[in-house]
């Protein structure tokens, strides 16, 4: 599916109860602990800690009926994507892959799923799809519009049986040893992809190959690039430091809403 549109959506008061009303939650997961959607899975003392949460919460507020975040005209598109952290992990298996065009590489889904199975990147591509052209911005102080062709997350989840009851956040890996989460609120947006391709080519290697997270509404740091596997969780407090991400671990704010 193709949806290219600046249409712009204006937000409006709703309830709580609307709120979980709006969101088509995979197996009844956003029913579990109504209150995540509102704040961080840590919320650390202080001004820091209060600031996260009224920010998590305003922003979940608007966006209570899961608007887009806006999309671009080709026109738009920036001639060269910025390659930016890791470009070309050294990982050895990571190579092996790179050499043989992903043949036989697969991301494992496991936790909180029904049918704990590894995909192919062609059982991904497989999947109903989605372009969208819209911009990245980045926590370093730049941004830039490109569009990307992936298969939804919910998809993914779907396609290993759905989730169970009691699933709260994803947790993506990556071969470089990064980790990120994200919520059910942002699993089930239309706009969060596991992208395979940039610019209407296959995604390059400088850009996260052979796939990698877009997740359009939220800083730049947690579309994770080069994934490697993928779990359901009901908690994040088992991973890392147990903020839900490595840059959360080092100080970032886990909601990186933009």
């Amino acid at each position: 599916m193709s949806t290219n549109s600046n249409r712009t959506v204006r937000p409006r008061r709703v309830s709580r109860r609307r709120l979980l009303a709006s969101v088509p939650a995979l197996g009844g997961a956003l029913a579990t602990g109504c209150s995540d959607a509102f704040r961080p899975p840590v919320i650390r003392g202080g001004l820091i800690g209060a600031a996260d949460v009224l920010t998590m919460s305003t922003s979940r507020w608007l966006l209570a009926d899961q608007p887009l975040a806006r999309e671009f005209e080709r026109s738009d598109i920036a001639p060269d994507f910025p390659t930016w952290g890791q470009t070309n992990p050294s990982d050895e298996e990571y190579q092996r892959h790179l050499r043989e065009g992903f043949r036989d590489w697969r991301l494992p889904v496991s936790g909180l799923v029904e049918r704990p199975q590894s995909f192919s990147l062609n059982d991904i591509k497989q999947l109903p799809s989605r372009t969208q052209i819209t911009a990245h911005v980045c926590e370093q102080g730049w941004s830039a519009i490109a569009e990307w062709t992936g298969a939804p997350l919910s998809q993914l989840l779907e396609a290993a049986g759905g989730v169970k009851p009691g699933a709260r956040y994803v947790v993506l890996d990556t071969v470089d040893r990064w980790y990120e989460s994200i919520d059910m609120f942002e699993v089930v947006h239309p706009q969060t992809i596991l992208a395979y391709g940039l610019n209407g080519g296959e995604l390059p290697v400088g850009n996260g190959a052979p796939l990698r997270l877009r997740v359009e509404r939220q800083c730049g740091y947690k579309n994770l690039k080069f994934l490697k596997s993928i779990q359901v969780v009901d908690s994040i407090a088992a991973f890392g430091r147990g903020t839900g991400g490595l840059n959360s671990d080092f100080g970032f704010h886990w909601y990186g809403g933009v």
